[in-house]
């Protein structure tokens, strides 16, 4: 309970004393916390080494990491924003904002967009600020920067657009909602000529042109007698082949959505967290007590679960080729056959949390630590 209550945010429409009262009252007289799985000797069935690390500073933000080709685009909670060579660990252009940021980085490969502390927009292209404006709300999901335009999700569930070169404001969608909202990144990716956003428990395909919507599909609906047990909002962290998009909505269920027709191809109850990730036969994600499940993509079926790393904190799983690697809250990264969950290797970074899904560019694991360690690491 006391996992799930973290995630929330500010409570909207003057609710915010209730809340927080209810949540202190709960974490004090709540169960121990439990204590993480013991970790057997490490597999060394696949050879993996550190090929570089760099530093990009401290990262208490819903953090999200970006690839495009070989570069790596990433920001740390002081404002500090780069973009790296994955093959070496290198700066391509790094920039410093001067104000803490409130999301990670969106990034098309020219130009970069974060949102800062003080609810601005802002672009950048090879290291130098282009524009910025100012936003009516918080955010806390990464820009997505796609088609010459910069769009933005706002914790009171604004969509908003903007000219990517001028910072024009285009069209703006608003929708009221629960009265709670997660401090996480939500969801925000493009889908060939669709924008696809997550809506507390939806996914709501929108035109990118003039934000008119296309489609709804929910993946959870609220339940409950009150605004803690009725929070369903989508987390950031899908997995999309083709057309079809799988999401997770907070601890109450995993689903895969076609988002060329809008329509919802199946959900399964699952208590988690942290966002899924996957491939053409599995969508892969760990639940609130570090059990890692693989459910087959075709009917949400689970193909099996893996419990060796439970209550170590897990984050968001990354298919890479046979593994499937997870990071967890002492700053391991764990490999995971693909086939069975089996371990297979484990290597370390700096000791604090990984607090981002691994990312694969070319063929470097890239991996963020909550100290702002970044590093690199390469098959043997």
């Amino acid at each position: 309970m006391s996992r799930a209550f973290r995630g929330l945010s500010g409570v909207l429409r003057g609710a915010l004393p209730l809340a927080m009262a209810i949540l202190l009252a709960a974490c004090s007289s709540g169960p121990q916390k439990p204590k993480p799985a013991e970790l057997s000797p490490g597999a060394n069935l696949i050879g993996v080494r550190q090929a570089w690390s760099t530093k990009i500073g401290e990262v208490a933000l819903p953090l999200n990491v970006r690839v495009v080709g070989q570069s790596v685009a990433l920001a740390s909670s002081d404002g500090t924003v780069a973009v790296l060579d994955a093959r070496s660990g290198g700066d391509l252009w790094r920039a410093s904002l001067g104000t803490p940021l409130s999301t990670g980085v969106g990034y098309d490969g020219q130009r970069a967009a974060v949102i800062t502390r003080g609810n601005e927009v802002v672009a950048l292209e090879s290291g130098r600020e282009i524009w910025r404006q100012r936003l009516n709300a918080v955010s806390l999901t990464a820009p997505l920067v796609a088609g010459g335009r910069v769009f933005v999700l706002g914790a009171d569930r604004t969509v908003s657009a903007f000219d990517g070169q001028s910072g024009r404001r285009l069209w703006q969608q608003q929708r009221s909602g629960e009265a709670l909202v997660l401090r996480q990144a939500g969801v925000l990716l493009a889908v060939g000529d669709t924008l696809v956003v997550g809506l507390s428990g939806k996914l709501v395909g929108l035109n990118p042109l003039n934000g008119s919507v296309r489609w709804e599909a929910a993946i959870a609906s609220p339940r409950g007698v009150n605004d803690i047990e009725r929070l369903v909002d989508l987390v950031a962290g899908v997995s999309r082949e083709g057309d079809v998009v799988c999401a997770r909505a907070f601890q109450a269920a995993v689903g895969c959505v076609d988002a060329a027709r809008g329509s919802v191809l199946w959900t399964k109850p699952a208590v988690g967290a942290t966002g899924v990730q996957g491939d053409r036969d599995l969508v892969f994600g760990t639940e609130a007590d570090g059990t890692v499940v693989a459910w087959r993509r075709a009917d949400g079926e689970r193909a099996w679960a893996q419990e060796l790393l439970r209550y170590r904190n897990l984050g968001t799983p990354l298919v890479a080729g046979r593994s499937v690697v997870v990071g967890d809250g002492g700053g391991l990264l764990h490999f995971l056959s693909r086939e069975d969950g089996a371990p297979v290797a484990r290597v370390s970074t700096d000791g604090t949390a990984i607090v981002v899904a691994p990312v694969l560019a070319g063929n470097t694991l890239v991996v963020v630590t909550r100290s702002g360690g970044v590093f690199g690491f390469q098959p043997e």
